[in-house]
């Protein structure tokens, strides 16, 4: 009779949560995607905030590296809840520079007053988060095989998807907003030719 030797346990696990993955994730960053467009009332704001997670999972794969991980099914997992906390930072900076702009302050103020007053939500948010991962990044009990691998991937991602929110989210924000008055003058004056 043949013999045959068949994968099994974590392996036969992973394979099988890979394929689930493959429908979760993408459907998972459209559904956020969809969302912040509804939030900030266009795509472009929308794909500046979304620019967060790709930052965010270059830090969370970093940390895997850094720290001889494999890619498993609680890191994925982990991905995928860092991409909303991170999607949730820079919106909470592009809702207050917008509050300030419709105050009447000038763009560079805007910025500049709302990415201070937005710096102590978004670092306390990071901290808390990285900080009560950290057990679970250390852990070595029972359950740490799954514990570290998510931890790891969230804390990683979690202080470059930071970096992102207080220092290049605003600069890209600037770059969109600086051509909003010019679009409006051009309406504006469309307008008054068509009324005359």
């Amino acid at each position: 009779s043949a013999s045959f030797i068949e994968w099994g346990g974590q392996y036969q696990n992973l394979q099988q949560a890979q394929q689930r993955l493959l429908i979760v994730v993408p459907l998972a960053f459209g559904v956020i995607l969809l969302l912040l467009y509804l939030a900030v009332g266009g795509w472009v704001p929308a794909l500046a905030v979304f620019s967060a997670i790709p930052m965010a999972l270059a830090g969370g794969v970093f940390f895997l590296a850094m720290r001889g991980m494999p890619f498993s099914i609680s890191a994925a997992v982990g991905f995928i809840a860092l991409s909303g906390v991170a999607t949730l930072n820079g919106l909470v900076m592009i809702t207050a520079i917008k509050q300030r702009l419709e105050q009447g302050l000038e763009l560079g103020d805007a910025i500049i007053e709302g990415a201070i007053a937005r710096l102590r939500p978004v670092l306390m948010t990071a901290l808390v988060a990285s900080l009560g991962f950290v057990p679970m990044a250390l852990a070595t009990g029972t359950g740490a095989e799954v514990q570290r691998p998510l931890a790891t991937v969230v804390i990683g991602g979690l202080i470059t998807a930071t970096a992102l929110t207080l220092f290049v989210l605003p600069a890209i924000v600037s770059l969109i907003f600086a051509r909003k008055p010019r679009a409006t003058q051009v309406e504006t004056s469309a307008a008054a030719r068509s009324d005359s």
